[in-house]
């Protein structure tokens, strides 16, 4: 009974080690398919490293296994970086100008193996940030102080910018910006900018009033102008209309002389000699029938009338 006894203990701790290793090793397995599992995010490129060789093809995302004990998958971002530095910028008269830069950056998809690769992971501290540096003094070197200050200030972002991009790009860098977000000037130089930019209003403000009051000027000008024109115009019509009535006058007068003359013209002509005997009879008969006293003395042609005596 003994015997029966231990043979199946000896058995039960046969079968539980054998399924204690079969568990150890599914764990084992487990995890070593896990650790050779990565998954390359959105805004991410995968660089696969296989016994220190680095290879050239990018990994973009999605899920990506690999053999964990010779192989290694490196991530690197691609979104757009700001990269903010505060940085001393000396300008063409030799100040000194403190500003806060932005540096807009990404990486080139393609050429991650070969960053990770010539740079590794830290590619801003190593080349992004020195090569500003310089191109942003090289730069600044060449503008006044108040130029920093001015509507200059894009052309020398555009400068900075472009003097990195002929650096970086070759490397797989694309800068996409360069942005000076404050400018401190020397308290100086700041007080006389103001007092220029005082003056200059100051002056524009006088161009302003005295372009005012010249059209002020002009206006009357053109309102007197007026005004005279006017007056002219007036006169002008004044005077035609009288020539118009000293004309129609002159017409009335030459019409009526002309009527007069015809009309004694036709007189003329109807008084004949038998007319005329007949006035005088008809003269004669009148101071004939008369009531008052009168003396009359004819030749018996033409009658004379005198006056009464008493």
């Amino acid at each position: 009974m003994n015997s029966f006894l231990n043979s199946s203990q000896k058995s039960y701790n046969k079968l539980t080690s054998k399924n204690t290793f079969v568990s150890a090793m599914a764990l084992v397995l487990a995890i070593g398919f896990l650790s050779g599992c990565t998954i390359i995010r959105q805004g991410e490129i995968g660089v696969k490293r296989r016994l220190g060789k680095v290879n050239p093809v990018p990994l973009e995302q999605g899920l990506r296994t690999y053999n964990p004990f010779l192989t290694s998958i490196i991530t690197l971002p691609t979104n757009t970086i700001n990269m903010e530095v505060n940085l001393s910028l000396p300008s063409k008269e030799g100040l000194t100008i403190q500003s806060e830069i932005s540096i807009l950056y990404r990486i080139d998809k393609k050429q991650a193996p070969k960053i990770f690769n010539e740079i590794g992971l830290s590619f801003e501290r190593v080349v992004i940030l020195p090569v500003f540096r310089s191109a942003a003094s090289d730069v600044s070197s060449k503008y006044f102080a108040k130029d920093m200050h001015s509507g200059e200030r894009n052309t020398i972002e555009n400068n900075i910018r472009d003097t990195m991009m002929n650096v970086l790009g070759p490397k797989g860098f694309i800068i996409e910006n360069v942005l000076m977000k404050s400018i401190t000037l020397p308290k100086d130089l700041s007080r006389a900018i103001e007092e220029k930019l005082r003056s200059e209003q100051e002056a524009q403000r006088m161009e302003f009033v005295k372009q005012k009051e010249q059209m002020e000027a002009e206006r009357k000008a053109i309102a007197a102008e007026g005004e005279q024109k006017s007056e002219i115009i007036n006169a002008e019509g004044q005077r035609k209309v009288a020539e118009i009535r000293a004309e129609g006058v002159a017409n009335a007068m030459r019409i009526d002389a002309k009527a007069k003359a015809e009309a004694n013209e036709l007189i003329a002509k109807s008084i004949t000699p038998l007319a005329l005997q007949y006035f005088q009879i008809e003269a004669f008969r009148s101071l004939a029938i008369s009531n008052n006293a009168k003396v009359i003395i004819t030749d018996g042609k033409t009658p004379l009338l005198g006056l009464p005596t008493n």
